[in-house]
């Protein structure tokens, strides 16, 4: 059969009256209920699950308001709203930490009486190679064209031991991790090299992030209910988790979401280490300089998620400066994610029952929703003791 074509393979499923078909690594649809084979003609790893829930006409109701939520003009009404709404409050949070950011770059430029500081160009274009990198050598096409060739010939020459046939769309999400991993965090082996400064000095101490840990936990608390929401969105829904069949096994889905959280680590310290520590002789428009590239990556996924890219940009970046460091944001920004994955394939039904794709051993669980409203109670509790610690402070200091 002929391989599909990159824009084909990247599609999650197909959908085929109520039952939802994930494509196996070859693009066929597949699955137990469906066909009941697998590539080569093997069993089929794949878990199809066929959706019988009839709605009644409550249930009838409550898919044609989720039907509006999900037209673009609602979409773009609920964005807009949302944005005015959330600008006032971030800058409230944020004024200070920009107005002295603002005034440590006013001295900078002072003590260079005036000199433009070298290391912003130097930041921005880095910057733009490393994206450059990714663009071109991280791509799909590049993945077809030069890497599964390679892969495919060792797979012949030594078979049995990559089985490119059954784990191709993993080999790639994994070079897909991989490529990130050095474009992201190639300026932490050259700005040694052009300032002689410590790497660790673009956000990756960890000195004091405990002091700052609220603000994490702040985060969670209210990120989590919103999650919530949006998992029943269509967007949403089905293009999460990226890795389409992460659904097929555990152990599709461990390596995924392995490789999802490292690259989180790699973005935080592109975006919110290097990138607005190099170039903090601008002041907070670091912060805001950062938010436009950011935001730009995001536009492959869903319209609000793009819009919140805006939102995540602009507070990450400033938590970033505020508590010099990245960790917060790291966190945050894995949390939300692997419990988005989590949330899409609970909503679906489609939680992987095997431990590994030809794998006869089944694990099941049912206990997503209480993973999630057990990591909301533990934010919010860790939440208000960190209040009651810091009102405590400062009742001692008072006395």
């Amino acid at each position: 059969m002929a391989r599909p074509s990159a824009r084909a393979r990247a599609q999650r499923a197909s959908v085929v009256g109520k039952v939802q078909v994930p494509k196996s690594p070859k693009g066929e649809a597949s699955g137990e209920g469906a066909a009941g084979v697998g590539p080569k003609g093997g069993a089929n790893p794949l878990r199809v699950p066929i959706l019988l829930w009839e709605p009644g006409k409550s249930g009838i109701t409550a898919l044609a308001r989720m039907n509006t939520l999900n037209s673009p003009l609602s979409q773009f009404v609920i964005s807009v709203v949302l944005l005015a709404a959330l600008a006032p409050i971030i800058v409230w949070f944020f004024r200070d930490t920009w107005a002295t950011l603002d005034a440590a770059a006013v001295v900078h430029r002072q003590n260079r009486g005036g000199r433009l500081d070298p290391r912003t160009p130097a930041t921005l274009v880095l910057a733009a190679f490393c994206l450059i990198l990714i663009n071109y050598f991280g791509s799909l096409e590049f993945f077809d064209a030069h890497i599964v060739p390679a892969l495919k010939r060792y797979d012949s020459a030594h078979p049995g031991i990559l089985h490119v046939w059954l784990y191709e769309d993993l080999y790639w999400r994994i070079y897909w991790g991989l490529s990130r991993y050095l474009a992201y965090l190639l300026p932490l082996a050259v700005w040694p090299l052009l300032f002689k400064e410590n790497p660790l000095d673009l956000g990756l101490r960890v000195r004091g992030f405990l002091e700052h840990a609220w603000i994490y936990l702040l985060c969670l608390a209210v990120v989590i209910p919103v999650l919530a929401l949006v998992a029943h969105m269509g967007d949403f829904g089905t293009f999460y988790p990226m890795y389409h069949l992460a659904a097929r096994s555990w152990l599709d889905l461990a390596v995924w979401e392995a490789l999802y959280v490292g690259q989180f680590f790699a973005l935080e310290v592109f975006f919110r280490g290097f990138w607005v520590r190099g170039s903090r002789a601008l002041g907070s428009n670091a912060i805001f300089f950062m938010v436009a590239p950011y935001v730009m990556i995001h536009f492959p996924k869903p319209y609000l998620e793009a819009c919140g890219a805006l939102v995540a940009g602009v507070v990450l970046g400033s938590l970033s400066m505020k508590t010099r460091s990245i960790w917060a944001g790291f966190l945050v920004h894995a949390t939300v994610a692997v419990l988005m994955d989590l949330l899409a394939l609970d909503h679906r039904h489609e939680l992987p029952t095997r431990l590994t794709p030809d794998s006869s051993v089944r694990l099941a669980f049912p206990y997503t929703s209480a993973v999630l409203f057990g990591v909301w109670v533990l934010a919010v509790t860790g939440l208000a003791f960190a209040f009651w610690r810091r009102h405590g402070r400062k009742v001692a200091a008072a006395s």
